[in-house]
């Protein structure tokens, strides 16, 4: 049987990366599975690929964040499982980050999770049923390098709602965890290699020299552990915030 079959699965910032990797894994584990994204013509062209339906959304407005949710109970008649995906990287550091970049990143980051864990749990408590969440954090959640300050005070955050609403909701049966990501290879962090670093086309094979398992994080590898976690196959694990990189928290070299 199939990790996810007879789920319904949403996963929010689905359109893109590591988001559209989850969607392809979840749809191969047997879920009906819906995403949101921001980018019309993104979705529409990963919903024609996969299957998958696309729910237009902006996530910065809790308000389209919890219709997402209502509209995908509207379409499937229930949602079990949540996976927060979408995130925002842009480069600020704790002296040069402005009031608008600092909110932008709380509002993709933390406050756009927070709304749409509120609503799915409240649906799963409301029809008595089990469910899984799993929150794509970062790394940067332990501190981060200078030039991610309001990121990684984002996914600090992010870190401890895990742990507060997985606490609070596990005499529901609904498991919450949190999956800290490294540095992952992604369209969009080839975009931010580009920009804001001045990276060369070769910055992958670069990046690669200095890892210890000489590559970067990989999507596939990435979806394939959320599934995991979304599952049964996880057994009763809730509340954990799990470092997914080759970096050791607390170590040095």
């Amino acid at each position: 049987m199939a990790l996810l079959e007879d789920r319904v699965v949403l996963v929010n910032g689905g359109s893109q990366g590591v988001g559209a990797g989850i969607v392809r894994a979840a749809l191969r584990e047997g879920a009906t599975v819906a995403f949101t994204g921001r980018r019309a013509e993104v979705g529409e062209r990963l919903a024609a690929e996969t299957g998958a339906a696309f729910v237009r959304a902006d996530l910065t407005d809790p308000e389209q964040v919890r219709g997402s949710v209502d509209q995908v109970v509207a379409a499937h008649g229930r949602v079990d499982s949540l996976v927060n995906a979408a995130g925002l990287t842009s480069r600020g550091s704790l002296l040069d980050t402005t009031p608008e970049l600092f909110d932008a990143h709380i509002a993709i980051n933390l406050r756009a999770p927070f709304f749409a864990m509120q609503a799915v749990v409240a649906h799963l408590v409301a029809r008595g049923a089990p469910g899984t969440i799993v929150n794509i954090g970062s790394n940067c959640a332990h501190g981060g390098p200078p030039f991610l300050a309001p990121y990684s005070a984002a996914k600090a955050g992010l870190a401890g709602l895990t742990r507060n609403a997985a606490h609070a909701h596990r005499w529901d049966r609904i498991r919450i965890n949190d999956l800290n990501i490294g540095w992952t290879e992604t369209e969009g962090e080839d975009a931010v290699q580009r920009e804001f670093h001045g990276a060369g086309a070769d910055w992958r094979e670069r990046a690669a020299e200095r890892l210890p398992m000489g590559k970067l994080g990989q999507v596939d590898e990435i979806a394939d552990f959320v599934v995991f976690l979304l599952s049964d196959r996880s057994g009763v694990v809730t509340g954990s915030l799990i470092d997914w990189d080759q970096n050791v928290v607390g170590t040095t070299d």
